[in-house]
């Protein structure tokens, strides 16, 4: 028994074994390449809770009830124009304006506009053509609302009560504290209501070949919360109160550089 045993190891170690410790060694090696790619993407669940502190905060969750128009914020997310197709839909105003020509997100994406692009959304679900306006040469959340209020005013449409505006879930903040600063009607209409919406999609759920991975969408919400801090500063919007666990939340991501692609050095 013994010499068979001592036989066997004689006879593996010439070839076998180098043939062996050759197979192992390139699956170490496409093992840590396949863990590799797949850590990019990968979120510790902490992480997670802490996103979703600000995902809440970032969302206004209001109540959207009948309004006189309804004014969709162009970007990347074609599910925001289903959003705004839907309320219309819904009988939450006569009217439905896109605006947008392109922004970092969508630059070089479609060869037609924001606006363009959304309202084809739209008309594919139904909504009348005749009751779209379009807005196609805003690049960013300022020019959106200053250049729909134009084209409102130009229409003989300014809102007078209420207004719905549409954009991704974690830039409703953004947008309500950008349209309460730049929105040159309020003179006109000082009592008017400002009503904040995006796609009803958890925050889980919202990562899509537009948006990205999970990872992807925690670095736009981060740099949307630093823009929240930023921009009040430089007369953009108007100021927000941030709560401390959801500052503390940003805080701790921002330390681990994972979520930082938003953020200006």
């Amino acid at each position: 028994m013994n010499n068979f045993q001592f036989h066997s190891v004689q006879l593996l170690k010439p070839k076998k074994v180098r043939y062996f410790s050759r197979l192992l060694h390139t699956t170490i090696v496409l093992s840590r390449k396949l863990h590799s790619s797949k850590d990019s993407n990968f979120i510790p669940d902490n992480h997670i809770l802490l996103a979703k502190k600000i995902w809440d905060y970032l969302k206004l969750e209001h109540r959207i009830t009948k309004s006189d128009v309804i004014v969709v914020l162009g970007n990347h997310d074609l599910r925001t124009a289903q959003r705004g197709a839907e309320l219309w839909l819904q009988g939450m105003a006569p009217w439905i304006l896109f605006s947008g020509r392109e922004g970092a997100n969508t630059r070089g994406k479609w060869e037609k506009s924001e606006a363009e692009v959304f309202r084809e959304v739209a008309e594919s679900l139904g909504v009348n053509r005749n009751k779209i306006l379009l807005e196609p040469n805003a690049t960013n959340t300022g020019e959106n609302i200053k250049f729909s209020y134009r084209v409102l005013q130009q229409m003989n449409l300014l809102p007078k009560e209420k207004i719905i505006l549409v954009q991704m879930p974690y830039m409703e903040r953004r947008t309500y504290a950008t349209f309460m600063k730049q929105w040159p009607g309020f003179s006109e209409a000082p009592d008017l209501q400002v009503l904040v919406t995006s796609p009803q999609i958890p925050m889980l759920d919202y990562p899509s070949e537009e948006v990205g991975s999970l990872r992807d969408v925690i670095s736009a919400m981060i740099g949307c919360l630093y823009r929240i801090q930023l921009y009040p500063l430089k007369g953009f919007q108007i100021h927000q109160t941030i709560p401390t666990n959801v500052l503390q939340s940003y805080q701790l991501l921002l330390k681990t550089n994972m979520y930082n692609d938003h953020i200006s050095n």
